[in-house]
């Protein structure tokens, strides 16, 4: 079960962001690496975690200053079953992680496609607010 915290990684290659979509059985969206932090799991750590299990890259991440959080009360009853009783509200944290220059993506089984795109055609996939605020947060920061 999932608890109340999860994170987001925008990768960045240049002056594009990796998007991901999901499998048809997890809804089939367009979204950034996402996942739920673990017990005992800090955020930055299942960033980081999050970033090799659906993309592969080994990177390091950077939060970035963006407060996120979405409701599951609109959501599907399948989606709302995988978190824990009582969870209602979720808060994300976002970081941003740089990708090298002709480093592709290795798909976890949660997804099934992948794309490089700009800021504006990334937000325009998403058909959640959380990812686009992330999108956006991470165009303005610069990573070392």
């Amino acid at each position: 079960m999932r608890g109340p915290i999860e994170v987001i990684v925008v990768v960045r290659r240049s002056d594009r962001c990796l998007v991901l979509r999901r499998v048809p059985e997890r809804l089939g969206y367009w979204s950034p690496v996402a996942g739920g932090v673990e017990p005992g799991e800090t955020p930055a750590e299942a960033a980081r975690r999050e970033l090799r299990e659906e993309t592969g890259l080994d990177a390091d991440v950077l939060e970035l200053a963006v407060g996120l959080s979405y409701s599951l009360l609109d959501d599907p009853p399948e989606v709302r079953a995988r978190y824990a009783p009582g969870v209602v509200t979720i808060t994300v944290h976002a970081f941003v992680a740089e990708a090298p220059a002709m480093w592709e993506p290795t798909l976890d089984a949660e997804h099934d496609d992948h794309r490089w795109c700009d800021e504006d055609e990334a937000v325009s996939l998403f058909i959640y607010e959380t990812p686009r605020a992330a999108v956006r947060a991470a165009a303005r920061v610069e990573v070392a």
